[in-house]
């Protein structure tokens, strides 16, 4: 149950990576489906069909649910998940994990850039996947990336998009989700 639409400004959209967030993001902030429903413009009965895994996505209403579950650190305490990674020696950043929009990254990530990385925050990174990732990214459902609140990191070789704007080269990846104070998820992406 994969949601097409514009992989350059809403990710892979994967329908089971949209419905568990928007599971998750009712249970943290008390919203009934009926509510989410009504902020979505869609019946109670789409969003519990949405969340069983029985009804597509369309994306339309992809756009809309995204708009609502995507990751953004605003609490303190996420804002310190974004200030470490922006501190960090490493090469890493993070991005939601819904939409892979880029939310902050460190200086070495930074110089691998071709472009100026501040242009690059807020805008989804998934246009520049390799086939590797994007095998990756396709195998998370199967693997219960979203079913468990912080599953295991998970670590895989990268391949190489020949991009110059967000270059990847082969090397070793490793993938460490982690769920945001109201209940949004992001990934922190880390070059071993």
């Amino acid at each position: 149950m994969t949601t097409t639409a514009r992989p350059t400004d809403l990710g892979p959209l994967n329908g089971a990576a949209l419905a568990a967030a928007l599971r998750r993001w009712r249970v943290i902030n008390r919203v009934k489906q009926a509510a989410a429903a009504e902020r979505l413009g869609v019946a109670q009965s789409t969003v519990s069909r949405w969340e069983a895994g029985g009804q597509p996505i369309d994306p339309g209403e992809a756009r809309r649910l995204l708009a609502l579950v995507a990751a953004r650190p605003d609490s303190a305490a996420d804002a310190a998940l974004a200030m470490l990674v922006r501190e960090s020696r490493r090469a890493v950043h993070l991005v939601c994990d819904t939409s892979h929009r880029l939310l902050a990254f460190s200086p070495a990530r930074a110089a691998s850039f071709g472009v100026d990385a501040a242009g690059l925050i807020g805008r989804s990174l998934w246009r520049f996947s390799p086939p590797e990732l994007i095998a990756v990214e396709a195998a998370l459902p199967a693997a219960g990336w979203y079913d468990d609140p912080c599953p295991a990191p998970i670590e895989f070789e990268t391949g190489c998009n020949r991009s110059r704007i967000v270059p990847i080269r082969p090397s070793r990846c490793r993938w460490t989700r982690m769920t945001l104070s109201d209940g949004s998820a992001v990934r922190l992406v880390e070059t071993l």
